[in-house]
């Protein structure tokens, strides 16, 4: 397997809930996870109950578990509006030794409030991608937003998905405005494609975002694996988000497949360019969790890639280095 050389990231930082971290501390990364999913407006549901306190401890649990497996760094790739507490996270990267990077952004569009949806105009029409930009960025360089009470912490990257169907106006002023926001602040963008992979990566590139400070995240669905999008877009320099790992359902390709699939692109030379994770929910209101332990790549998809004749250097950049190079603020 042939090995790539790691961009140079000495001296850079990366954003987490607990302040710029130095990006050679981070160590293992699981790139796109969840902490605290929430589903909008089920913390009013009558039978869905949110108790602080034990979400705490479920999830400084599953943190402590990834540390003692080896890992460094979750990314809560959830965005604004689906659960994130930044204090819940400050409290769990304390207690953990874990670092947590979390992230700005929304999506889809059938997924945001009505107010991103038909602000003050008449007749109602999608915010433009300069008013998301804007919204983004802020919470980057101002932290955060505790609604109603204060801003925390800087967001590490901007997280965005397109309609599973298909990018809508609305989808692509979001994902436009996450590039924006991205060329404004130096952290970089993970997108969730719609149904073709490369044509949003394309809208994102075509604001002038380097292709180096792209995820594009789910190219282990079956329909991007029959397409060869993983290939495209590491070709076009973006990042390969693999992070379905561990589901074996219809929608995605099996592990075995996707060790394969990891073999394929180290040897045709673009091991700095793949990233794995896991999508795991650690607590789920609202809606069914994915159940995984954040450390399911390291324990059990880690020995799937050795069986691939992938060596440890292979292993670390893409555990290591290559989320590394992504997250670093630039």
């Amino acid at each position: 397997m042939g090995a790539q050389t790691a961009e140079n990231t000495t001296g850079n930082t990366v954003n987490t809930v607990l302040g710029p971290v130095p990006a050679q501390q981070l160590g293992v990364v699981a790139v796109h996870e969840a902490l605290l999913s929430v589903v909008p407006g089920a913390e009013y549901a009558f039978d869905v109950t949110i108790d602080r306190a034990e979400i705490f401890e479920t999830l400084a649990e599953k943190l402590k578990d990834f540390r003692r497996h080896g890992g460094g760094t979750i990314v809560d790739s959830t965005g604004m509006f689906h659960g994130r507490d930044v204090r819940l996270y400050e409290a769990l990267s304390r207690t953990t030794g874990v670092h947590i990077v979390a992230s700005a952004g929304q999506g889809p569009e059938e997924m945001l409030g009505g107010y991103f949806l038909t602000p003050q105009t008449n007749p109602p029409t999608p915010w433009p991608a300069e008013k998301f930009a804007e919204l983004f960025a802020k919470e980057v360089t101002e932290g955060m937003v505790v609604p109603r009470v204060e801003r925390r912490g800087a967001a590490g990257l901007v997280a965005t998905t397109a309609t599973l169907a298909g990018m809508t106006a609305t989808d692509e002023s979001l994902f436009r405005g996450a590039a924006r926001a991205a060329m404004t602040t130096g952290v970089p963008v993970s997108i969730r494609y719609g149904d073709d992979a490369v044509r949003d990566l394309e809208v994102v590139l075509d604001e002038k975002l380097p292709a180096a400070r792209v995820v594009v995240g789910g190219l282990d669905r079956k329909d991007a694996v029959a397409a060869g999008a993983p290939l495209e877009v590491a070709t076009r320099g973006a990042y390969v988000g693999l992070d379905h790992v561990g589901a074996e359902d219809d929608a995605h390709i099996t592990d075995a497949e996707r060790a394969a699939l990891v073999a394929e692109l180290v040897e045709a030379g673009h091991g700095n360019r793949i990233l794995l994770s896991s999508n795991a929910i650690g607590v789920a209101k609202g809606h069914p969790a994915n159940d995984l332990p954040y450390s399911y790549v390291l324990t059990t998809f880690v020995p799937l890639l050795k069986a691939q004749g992938l060596g440890d250097e292979d292993v670390r950049r893409i555990l290591v280095d290559n989320p590394r190079d992504l997250l670093s603020v630039r």
